[in-house]
């Protein structure tokens, strides 16, 4: 027997769901990343760059990494 492959279906969910898990898992992986440099040894700050804002009243920050070198341990 030949095994076929077809595309699942997308679960019903609103733009609005669509649009949270999108950024929770964005965010989910931006905190991996820090955690993973932060044992590493180095310091990390998000700071806000931005805020955009789409003219019917929703906005959001857009933000950027500073990141400060590994220190030796005293």
């Amino acid at each position: 027997m030949e095994l076929q492959f077809s595309p699942t279906p997308m679960p019903d969910s609103s733009d609005e769901q669509r649009a949270v898990h999108r950024v929770a898992e964005a965010v989910h992986r931006l905190n991996e990343a820090v955690r993973r440099a932060t044992e590493a040894g180095y310091s990390v700050e998000l700071v806000r760059t931005s805020r955009i804002h789409d003219g019917a009243g929703n906005w959001g920050d857009q933000i950027v990494p500073t990141v400060r070198g590994a220190t030796a341990a005293s």
